[in-house]
C-alpha cells in the first residue's frame, strides 16, 4: 500500500509551555489555580458561570491506552505507524482487510478498559456544579460511561460501534467482532493465544515490541510480517437483505462469499469504525452541537491534549474569541497556545487563564478532594448542630417529667 499523501500534522514536540501562573508549578499551586479558574465568575455578566471541558488522548492513558503525540506516544516510538485515511478505506478492499485484522485483535483490549480517576474526577466536578458538558476528541467511551448524567459529545466518534458508508446504519461492535472472529478462525485461535500469553496486557511498548506486537491507540494491534490478506470481515445486514439505491439511481450490489464475509464484486455495504478517520469530515450536526457547547459556557478547561486537530483547536479559539477565560492541563506543548494566553495580567492568580504541564490522572483527584472540603464542613457543621438540638430537645424533655 502507497503511503498516503496527506500529512498527519504535528507528529514532532511542541515547544514546552510557559506556567501560567508561575505559582502552579507544584501541585499545591496548580490545585489553587484551578479552584481560581473555577470559582471566579465569569469576565462578562452575558457569559454563563459553568466550564465546558475538552478532553484529549492523554486523558486515557491512565487507562492503559496509547496516545498520539504524548512523550511515550506512538509518534514518538513508532515512527513507521500511520493510520489509514478514509479514502484508503474507501477505495482499498486490501486496505479494509489490513484494518479490521489490526481493529479485531486490539478490541478485546480495549472493550476491557475502564475509565480512569481523571474521567470520575470530571464526573465529580460536574456534580459540585463546575463542569456543564464536556467535549471529547477521544473514541473510547470512557466519558459516558463515567458520567452519563453529564452531557458529553464525542466530537470525533466512538469505536463502540461500525457504521455502513451506504445507508448509514450502525451496528454494535461486540456484535461485528463476533462475526469477525466467525469468519477468521485462524485469527481468533492467535488472538485467544496472544491473550493467555499476556502480550496485549502489558503496558510496556518495548515489551509488546518483543513480542512482535505494537499497539497503537485506537484498539490498533501491529503485528509485522502477518498476513492481512486473509482477513475478511462481513457485508452491513441491513443492505445485504435490502441493497440501498446508489447517487445514480441504479440499485447497488451488495454480495457474500458462502460464509457471508462481503465480496469485491460489491459496490456498498461497507462497514466502518464509527470515528472519524484521517481525512473524513466531521459531520455539520456534530460541528455544530460542539459549538453550541462552548456558547453554553463561561469558562474553558482543556484536559490532556495538544489540540494537534484543528477541530479541537477551533474550539478552544472560538472560546478565547468569546472572551471566556481558558485553562489548559497537558504534559508538553500545546499547538499555537500563546493565543490563549495573550494579553494576561502577569500577577493574575488563575481568575483570566491557566497553564499546568501536570497529569491529570493525579492532580484532577486532587483538586475534587480540595473542592469538597468546604462542602463537608458544611455537612459536618450541620451534623454537630442536630446533635445538640436532640440533645437539647432530650433535656427539655427530661425537666417537664
Amino acid at each position: 500500500m502507497k503511503k498516503p499523501l496527506m500529512r498527519i500534522p504535528y507528529t514532532e514536540l511542541l515547544p514546552p509551555p510557559a506556567i501560567i501562573p508561575h505559582t502552579a508549578r507544584s501541585l499545591p499551586g496548580a490545585i489553587a489555580a484551578l479552584q481560581e479558574f473555577l470559582h471566579a465568575p465569569p469576565p462578562r455578566d452575558d457569559l454563563p458561570r459553568s466550564t465546558v471541558v475538552l478532553t484529549g488522548a492523554g486523558l486515557s492513558v491512565a487507562s492503559g491506552l496509547a496516545d498520539y503525540r504524548g512523550t511515550n506516544g506512538t509518534y514518538r516510538v513508532n515512527k513507521t505507524y500511520r493510520p489509514i485515511y478514509y479514502h484508503e478505506f474507501l477505495a482499498n478492499h486490501e486496505a479494509r482487510k489490513r484494518y479490521w485484522t489490526r481493529s479485531f485483535l486490539g478490541w478485546t483490549t480495549l472493550r476491557k478498559a475502564a475509565p480512569n480517576a481523571g474521567h470520575y474526577a470530571v464526573r465529580d466536578l460536574g456534580r459540585l456544579g463546575f463542569v456543564s458538558s464536556v467535549v471529547t476528541q477521544n473514541v473510547d467511551s470512557f466519558h459516558p460511561r463515567a458520567h452519563p448524567e453529564i452531557p458529553t459529545l464525542e466530537l470525533h466518534g466512538y469505536l463502540r460501534a461500525t457504521v455502513c458508508t451506504s445507508c448509514r446504519g450502525e451496528l454494535a461492535r461486540d456484535v461485528f467482532q463476533t462475526e469477525l472472529a466467525r469468519l477468521n478462525p485462524m485469527w481468533d485461535t492467535f488472538l485467544r493465544e496472544a491473550i493467555a500469553t499476556g502480550a496485549l496486557e502489558t503496558e510496556d511498548p518495548h515489551e509488546r515490541r518483543a513480542r512482535g506486537i505494537r499497539v497503537n491507540p485506537d484498539g490498533d494491534v501491529e503485528v509485522p510480517g502477518a498476513p492481512y490478506t486473509t482477513f475478511r470481515y462481513p457485508a452491513c445486514p441491513r443492505c445485504l437483505s435490502s441493497p440501498p439505491t446508489l447517487a445514480d439511481g441504479r440499485r447497488a450490489t451488495v454480495e457474500v462469499d458462502n460464509d457471508g464475509a462481503w465480496s469485491p464484486t460489491s459496490n456498498a455495504g461497507i462497514l466502518k469504525p464509527a470515528v472519524v478517520m484521517f481525512g473524513e469530515s466531521i459531520a455539520d450536526s456534530v460541528k455544530q452541537a460542539a459549538e453550541q457547547a462552548i456558547d453554553g459556557a463561561g469558562k474553558l478547561l482543556v484536559l490532556a491534549t495538544s489540540m494537534a486537530t484543528y477541530s479541537a483547536w477551533r474550539l478552544a479559539k472560538r472560546a478565547k474569541d468569546r472572551g471566556m477565560p481558558v485553562a489548559i492541563v497537558n504534559i508538553g506543548g500545546v499547538r499555537g497556545e500563546e493565543v490563549f494566553f495573550a494579553g494576561l495580567d502577569p500577577n493574575q492568580t488563575g481568575t483570566q487563564g491557566v497553564r499546568l504541564e501536570m497529569s491529570t490522572d493525579s492532580l484532577l483527584p486532587a483538586l475534587v478532594e480540595q473542592l469538597q472540603q468546604p462542602l463537608l464542613r458544611n455537612v459536618e457543621a450541620s451534623a454537630e448542630a442536630a446533635a445538640f438540638l436532640e440533645n437539647d430537645a432530650a433535656v427539655f424533655k427530661n425537666m417537664l417529667q
